[in-house]
């Protein structure tokens, strides 16, 4: 087999082809890997108006962007806007006669009564964060660093304060021999001096108080519904040195470098939450060090360095923006560790700057799950019921679910209970009911439920197999729905606000060619996982007469995600392609391994210090049941898979030597000390305190034990997973002098290809792959 043994040769690997490689389907891949193009190009980004219409992203003319449409309800028609059109969105779910919104950099208020929307303020400096409590007829938002307020009823605009990025002048400061020289000479300097003071003097009321920040930025600024406290979050940064992306391919003939992202380190942000007191004129910040268990040694450095005795300081933190209650006295706020084993939810005292805890949440492995996130920077679900009472989610059960607490009596209660899982949340305007998004009757649906949080009484809506993607209109009788099955692609459909209503469609997206084929309804199977847990899998199995012994393991990428569900997938080229493998009698396994989105705490934990460990196991007992029950000749299993499916790819050719025939490893990890620090910090803590973690998770540690055909595929301007990674561990391949492996590159591409060309090319290669190892070499 061929060997690359130079750069040259490899990005002009893999152009040996068949170019007859046989294929008895009706599907042809050059048409599939067109993606929306070939299918349609579904609805996105619903949402209701203020006049009561849908809006939606649409591009059913095949043009170079979606474009805006709105659907009228009593027309029952839509319409292509203009980019200028007037329509503006209402996400909020409100009673109040009137509401205020921002909307391109400007304030709009909208008359629920007389159904208009009105500009309000409309300047060249944009204007955000708009902030209003109930009861309180002030505006407030941000406009160039300043905090403004706007009361409508006047028209009158006020600078509540200013942040200026620098070091405060010093005040007081001593006055030097040739300042005094110059005032005692100079008649001049003596009347300028006087007039100051007088000024200062006569003008101290109106004076607008101002804070100077010596840190790389301010963020979430706030003021509480009294108008008196205003908070800030002060921003540090470490300087971790930015890795670059080297482009090939551009209009001048040149290179050019690309900055990207930083790599895995062991140097977190940290963060300072500062509080304005606009009556008493001081500053002063919180006081986090109270927070249980803020000193405390994880539990990965007890198990390898024994370590026992508590930090000496405060882990760093990040804590989100405050969530105050309606009128505003009211506050709770989400706040993270940043090595990710913690998560507070507190009330804070603005007066003291203390904290009073109302839950903690810890996880030896790292905090996350649906309504929780497991990225530190993006807050969870948080929200007031009322003045004294807050909801959020919690994997304490094991399963994310909806949890209230009472202010008054410091109770908590669980809203929602089982093995299952809460995907979304939305309070209804009347507060006595959430809108949920579950999979409660399994968990590859996202269905809709009304829970009645006095009885606790979850009451199902929508309810079908597939996965509804719901927006409450304004008056909440109807339901906006972005709705899919496995077969089916994502359209937009109108029901009632209310169990067994009948959705009617409003939209037709897919194609004629599209249409045409009777797309396979997979089977999504369990088996049982080395834990003796269950594991659910898509099961694509070609009719008798076309079976030809063969199997192919699909790995889905990470991030937390799945894809052995009811709906239609985000992974729709590699679904069609498997479409034209069952047509060609291949059977093709798709497995939601230990560490796949919707089954709980500890499906979602399994791969904590082992990537490549439980995950990949999950893949080889999949092997094991194509065997034993689907009659898969063993030496005829390829795999194959993108991103983190590309990894698992690799770590089953390496560490798994002999127990698949070929794989093909597509935008692959080959060693986690060279990729971002969020995701990876989360699971493999911090390279320089668990570098075993670290190693025994990299394919590149294992290069040796390549003994089956790998193609790997690879974006040379990939800014996520880089090309720099596929590169090192050609290197090794090259050192180590093994010949069963090739590289394809795509010069243009990043990490999620966009020609339809680079498409057809990558996916043509694997074809052939799966065909010349599992069938033509046999």
């Amino acid at each position: 087999m061929k060997l690359f043994l130079s750069l040259v040769l490899l990005f002009l690997a893999g152009l040996h082809c068949h170019s007859q490689t046989p294929n008895a389907s009706s599907l042809k891949l050059p048409e599939l890997m067109k993606g929306d193009d070939f299918i349609g190009h579904q609805p996105f980004g619903h949402s209701w108006t203020y006049e009561n219409t849908i809006l939606f992203h649409w591009n059913p003319k095949k043009e170079p962007q979606a474009s805006e449409y709105n659907y009228a309800l009593n027309e029952k028609k839509y319409t292509c806007l203009p980019v200028d059109h007037s329509f503006h969105a209402d996400n909020t779910l409100g009673t109040e006669p009137v509401e205020y919104f921002l909307d391109g950099g400007n304030i709009y208020t909208y008359n629920r009564k007389t159904a208009k929307t009105t500009c309000l303020i409309q300047t060249s400096a944009p204007l955000y964060n708009l902030q209003q409590f109930k009861g309180n007829e002030v505006l407030f938002f941000e406009q160039e660093g300043k905090l403004m307020s706007y009361k409508p009823s006047t028209g009158t605009w006020m600078e509540v304060i200013r942040f200026s990025k620098g070091k405060k002048p010093a005040e007081n400061a001593p006055i030097t021999h040739w300042e005094r020289e110059e005032l005692a000479l100079f008649k001049f300097h003596q009347e300028e001096k006087a007039a100051k003071e007088w000024k200062d003097a006569h003008q101290s009321a109106k004076k607008i108080p101002s804070i100077n920040f010596d840190c790389d930025g301010v963020s979430n600024v706030q003021i509480n519904g009294t108008a008196r406290f205003i908070t800030f979050r002060e921003d540090y940064y470490p300087n971790n040195p930015s890795t670059h992306v080297e482009h090939h391919i551009s209009a001048d003939g040149h290179t050019y470098i690309q900055n990207a992202r930083a790599k895995v380190s062991d140097l977190d942000p940290h963060h300072k939450l500062g509080i304005y007191d606009l009556q008493n004129d001081s500053l002063y910040y919180a006081d986090f060090s109270e927070l249980p268990g803020i000193r405390s040694i994880p539990a990965y450095r007890r198990a390898i360095y024994g370590d026992t005795t508590e930090l000496t300081k405060d882990r760093n933190i990040i804590m989100h923006a405050i969530v105050y209650s309606e009128d505003g006295m009211q506050n709770v706020m989400d706040i993270r560790s940043y090595d990710n084993k913690d998560r507070w939810i507190v009330s804070l005292n603005l007066a003291t700057g203390k904290l009073t805890v109302l839950d903690h949440q810890h996880d030896d492995a790292w905090i996350g799950g649906p309504g929780i996130s497991g990225w530190n920077m993006v807050p969870g679900t948080l929200g007031f019921i009322d003045n004294n009472r807050v909801y959020f989610q919690s994997e304490e059960s094991g399963y994310s679910h909806l949890y209230l607490y009472q202010l008054s009596t410091r109770t908590k209660t669980a809203l929602t209970e089982g093995k299952w899982e809460v995907h979304g949340v939305q309070l209804s305007a009347k507060k006595d009911k959430f809108y949920l998004t579950a999979n409660k009757r399994h968990p590859g649906n996202r269905e809709i439920y009304h829970l009645i949080i006095a009885s606790k009484q979850l009451i199902p809506v929508l309810i079908t197999d597939g996965n509804h993607e719901v927006v409450v209109s304004p008056d909440e009788k109807m339901l906006a729905v972005r709705f899919s099955t496995a077969t089916l692609p994502w359209e937009l459909y109108l029901v009632e606000n209310k169990p067994g209503s009948t959705p009617v469609r409003i939209t037709h997206s897919t194609t004629p060619e599209f249409d045409s084929y009777t797309w396979h309804n997979p089977s999504v199977i369990t088996f049982e996982s080395t834990a003796k847990t269950p594991v659910y899998a898509r099961l694509y199995t070609p009719t008798s007469d076309a079976k030809n012994g063969a199997a192919v393991i699909f790995v889905h990428g990470a991030g937390y995600l799945q894809n052995a569900h009811n709906y239609w997938s985000s992974y729709h080229r590699e679904y069609m392609f498997h479409n034209l493998l069952r047509d060609n009698g291949y059977t093709v396994l798709d497995i939601d391994y230990r560490a796949s989105e919707g089954y709980g705490r500890d499906h979602r934990t399994a791969i904590y210090r082992h990537m490549g460990g439980a995950d990949l196991q999950d893949q080889l007992s999949g092997r094991q049941l194509l065997i034993d029950s689907l009659g898969i000749d063993e030496n005829r299993i390829g795999i194959y898979g993108g991103s983190y499916g590309g990894f698992i790819t690799l770590m089953a050719l390496l560490t798994e030597p002999g127990k698949f025939k070929c794989g093909a490893a597509l935008r692959s990890v080959t060693d986690w000390f060279h990729y971002n620090h969020e995701y990876t910090s989360n699971i493999l803590n911090y390279p320089s305190s668990d570098p075993e973690a670290y190693k025994k998770s990299a394919p590149i540690y294992y290069a040796d034990n390549l003994q089956d055909k790998l193609l790997m595929l690879h974006g040379m301007v990939d800014d996520n997973v880089q090309f720099q990674d596929v590169v090192r561990l050609s290197q090794r391949f090259i050192e180590l002098g093994k010949d069963n492996w090739e590289l394809a590159v795509f010069p243009v591409e990043a990490h999620s290809f966009v020609k339809s060309y680079s498409w057809a090319d990558e996916y043509r290669r694997i074809y052939e792959l799966f065909y010349e190892e599992l069938i033509l070499n046999q």
